[in-house]
């Protein structure tokens, strides 16, 4: 009896995990935060560089709030704190940590757009930038992504020597293949010329053989006969 007791609640505790998870499904999905596909980018000492962030919700968004931190081995820190009143508002600033720091974020057009712009890199900057946002609309549901930037004296130029010879390989067999198909026309062509000419000439042969030899439909049957 024990174990069949410990099975039906072994059973019920699934059951109600199970329910828990498909009512839990939709919310998780409904909130999405995107810095792009790229999770590692690369940027020169003292230039700029683009951090993107994109959000997405299913169910719309009211007085979303949003935030950009740093992460280092030994640092962390709030960059920027925003909010976006609604679908129709641009997002707005709260705080900002640094002034090299632009939001150029748009929800125009439904980009949902709170990407930022950092100035006058230095080497320090590298690490890791997360991306965070919370939706008041979704019972705060809150979703974020991290992207890892690389401050370097100078980008390394890719090689790309191999790619240009496979490249080269490949068109050249295709140009061969290209190259013999014209010529095998180009020889059935010519051999089909020859075969026309060559019958031509067998039967115009065939008829100057019957006139020189004076066989009947030639014109030395019209000779009239020799008088005595």
């Amino acid at each position: 009896m024990s174990g069949a007791g410990d099975r039906g609640k072994a059973l019920a505790r699934w059951l109600s995990t199970g329910l828990l998870g498909l009512f839990l499904l939709p919310m998780s999905l409904s909130l999405e935060v995107s810095v792009g596909k790229a999770t590692t980018i690369y940027a020169v000492n003292g230039t700029e560089i683009l951090l993107p962030c994109t959000f997405s919700s299913c169910f719309g968004f009211e007085d979303l709030r949003f935030w950009w931190s740093y992460n280092s081995s030994d640092t962390f820190k709030t960059l920027i704190e925003g909010i976006v009143k609604n679908e129709k508002s641009d997002p707005k600033l709260k705080l900002k940590d640094d002034d090299r720091i632009t939001l150029v974020g748009t929800t125009k057009e439904k980009r949902n757009n709170i990407s930022i712009l950092l100035r006058d890199l230095e080497f320090s900057d590298s690490g890791k930038y997360t991306c965070r946002v919370r939706n008041p609309k979704e019972k705060d549901l809150e979703h974020q992504a991290t992207i890892i930037l690389q401050v370097v004296d100078k980008l390394e130029k890719v090689d790309n020597t191999v790619t240009l010879i496979i490249l080269s390989v490949v068109g050249g067999v295709i140009g061969l293949l290209v190259f013999i198909l014209v010529l095998k026309k180009f020889i059935a062509f010519i051999l089909k010329k020859t075969r026309e000419k060559k019958k031509e000439c067998l039967v115009s042969s065939s008829g100057n053989d019957n006139t020189e030899n004076g066989l009947p439909g030639s014109k030395a049957e019209e000779k009239p006969p020799t008088k005595v």
